[in-house]
């Protein structure tokens, strides 16, 4: 940054990019209009100075124009877009022009948060997760459809078993039920078909992307710290194999609580003078990985506080398995004493959502160093 004098804002959109140079030592201002065409961006930058940084803000439009530039020799970054606090006073002059000059002039003054941009082997990784949680969502989504369309028929699955309790849904005695299901109207049943067609396509799409994510998990860059991660209860392959690849690097997280943090698995704040005021999670950072972290936490509720049996083929590294131990027992324990204080249950399961993240973290570096 002592080296460079220029600074551009980029206001990217998926068919066109507006640009905006700054020259910090004139403050003179350049501005250009181009198609989706990182080529182009890149000759006009070195037009005006070749030792020029670039910065656009995250979103949409994803990590693609960063990596062209880079290949291109155009030194560019992605700025946290959660991060740019515009003034109340350009809010009401909204345009890409302005978009890309308020970037230009934050990039100058240091005030920008770059965003860590993952290589193409592991943004693919995380691609295949992602891609997961929107089968097991449409798996979710086809159930209710299918139960719902029942239910404006009047039809509800009610058997029981030997004991008097209610079976369960979705098991083999539910479908039994779903498929002996008979319409007078053969429009009825054509719908019936089409839900219970969609159902069976969504849960074999999810088996199959968790074949896949378990696939690319065992690759040699990625299976000793997705095995290690995996010691932690609740923690599967394919939660692992998402932890680590939208981790990229612990190594890049200067602490366990910056890692929480980057999930936002830390409470919100409004203190002010000697008042502290304390709430929810403020729910901005990696969606993704705090549901996944959220749900594991719930078997903290009843599982043992020993170590987890390895699975088949698992080979975590030795100092991160013994380390994942400890880290069992002590959230076996914090749980145990949140709900002998009487702490609201979901309070007390994000909290270990938050403590299980920091040990994620400590694992995972641990795997890492080896």
């Amino acid at each position: 940054m002592l080296n460079v004098t220029t600074f551009v804002g980029l206001d990217v959109h998926a068919r066109s990019i507006k640009a905006v140079a700054l020259d910090a030592m004139t403050g003179e201002v350049r501005c250009a209009a181009f198609g989706y065409d990182a080529a182009a961006v890149a000759d006009w930058v070195k037009a005006i100075d070749p030792k020029a940084k670039c910065v656009y803000e995250s979103g949409v439009t994803g990590f693609d124009l960063q990596k062209r530039l880079a290949a291109l020799g155009v030194d560019c970054v992605v700025g946290a877009v959660s991060k740019m606090i515009k003034p109340a006073a350009d809010r009401k002059r909204k345009n890409d022009r302005n978009d890309a000059e308020f970037l230009a002039r934050l990039l100058s003054v240091g005030n920008v948060t770059e965003v860590w941009v993952p290589d193409d082997e592991c943004e693919a990784a995380r691609d295949l997760t992602r891609a997961l949680e929107d089968a097991r969502e449409e798996v979710a989504r086809s159930k209710q459809m299918l139960s719902k369309f029942l239910l404006r028929h009047g039809l509800v699955f009610d058997e029981t078993n030997p004991s008097g309790a209610r079976k369960k849904n979705w098991t083999a005695a539910h479908w039994a039920w779903i498929k002996s299901v008979s319409f007078a109207e053969r429009a009825d049943n054509e719908a019936l078909a089409y839900y219970i067609d969609r159902v069976n396509q969504a849960t074999e799409d999810k088996a199959r992307l968790e074949r896949l994510v378990a696939a690319e998990a065992s690759k040699p860059r990625w299976k000793r710290r997705v095995d290690s991660v995996r010691c932690l209860k609740g923690i599967d392959v394919t939660t692992a194999a998402d932890l680590v690849f939208e981790a990229g690097e612990f190594s890049r997280f200067k602490s366990a609580r910056s890692f929480a943090a980057w999930i936002d698995l830390t409470p919100s704040e409004h203190s002010s003078g000697e008042g502290v005021h304390r709430g929810g999670i403020t729910k901005a950072g990696n969606r993704h990985l705090r549901k996944d972290l959220v749900e594991s936490a719930w078997h903290y509720l009843s599982c043992s506080p020993h170590s987890k049996d390895l699975a088949r083929g698992q080979v975590p590294d030795p100092r991160a398995r013994s380390h994942a131990t400890k880290g069992v027992r002590r959230l076996v324990a914090r749980r145990e004493d949140m709900l002998a204080r009487g702490l609201n249950k979901n309070k007390a399961n994000v909290a270990t959502a938050r403590e299980l993240a920091c040990w994620v973290w400590a694992v995972g570096r641990m795997a890492e160093s080896a």
